[in-house]
Formats: C-alpha cells, sequence, structure tokens
C-alpha cells in the first residue's frame, strides 16, 4: 500500500457481511424510494447529491416545489423505525444540505420542503411523509 491510504476495514468478517447487508438494504431502499416517487409524479433530480456539507438521498421536484427527500431503510424494526431516526439533529443536518444545495444551484427564492421516505426493508414498501419537518435553520 505504498503512497495509498488505507481506509479503516474492519478485520472480522461478521462486520464485512454486517457492513454489505447495510449497504445493500440502503441502496435498495433508496431504488424503492425513487420509484415510489416517479410513480407518484415526482421528477427525480438526483440521488446521493454531494454537498460541500454532506450528502442528499433524493432531491426531487414535486410540481413546483423542490422536495428534500431522506430515505430511511430499516430491516426488522417497521417503518416507525426508519421514521423515528429523523430526529432534531438529522433535521439540523439535512436543512444545512438542502441550504447548501439551493446557494450553489441558484435556487435560494425555490418552494422547498422535506419529504421522509421510510422503506421495510423486507417488503420495500414505503411509508411517505410529505412535509415531515421544518427547516431547522432560523433566517
Amino acid at each position: 500500500m505504498v503512497g495509498q491510504r488505507r481506509k479503516n476495514i474492519s478485520t472480522s468478517p461478521a462486520d464485512w457481511k454486517r457492513d454489505d447487508v447495510r449497504h445493500v438494504l440502503g441502496r435498495d431502499g433508496e431504488e424503492a424510494a425513487a420509484e415510489y416517487l416517479r410513480r407518484r409524479g415526482y421528477e427525480i433530480l438526483g440521488r446521493n447529491v454531494r454537498t460541500a456539507f454532506g450528502e442528499l438521498d433524493i432531491v426531487a421536484r414535486d410540481g413546483d416545489t423542490l422536495v428534500f427527500v431522506e430515505v430511511k431503510a430499516r430491516r426488522g424494526t417497521g417503518v416507525a423505525g426508519g421514521l423515528e431516526a429523523v430526529d432534531a439533529r438529522k433535521q439540523l443536518r439535512l436543512s444545512r444540505l438542502a441550504l447548501g444545495f439551493m446557494a450553489a444551484a441558484g435556487l435560494t427564492q425555490a418552494p422547498a420542503r422535506f419529504d421522509v421516505v421510510a422503506v421495510d426493508g423486507r417488503s420495500l414498501a414505503c411509508t411517505h411523509v410529505v412535509n415531515a419537518f421544518d427547516c431547522a435553520i432560523d433566517f
């Protein structure tokens, strides 16, 4: 590994499997959520959108409204566990990400909202909460 930076990788095969399953569940959950939104007329503008502050799961348009969608895929805890995972700290982080995205895209005057899609990891059934929370940053 000369000249390369080594990632912090677990040496336990059990951890590898857990991380792989979590990655697959997240990817499948985001795909299910995106398809769910498309079927309801949303235009998907981007998935896994990187900003200077982190990553947004899905950025979409619902009519004239810009929608920032947080996807929570959970296996075994039901959709309630996914919805509860978007606590005040996560809402603040998502608010910062969304405002950064809007500023970079020149969309600071566009109407926007935050939705959450909880995905059941077994059936990939989606529960969609429209306007799940308000922007956590005061202007």
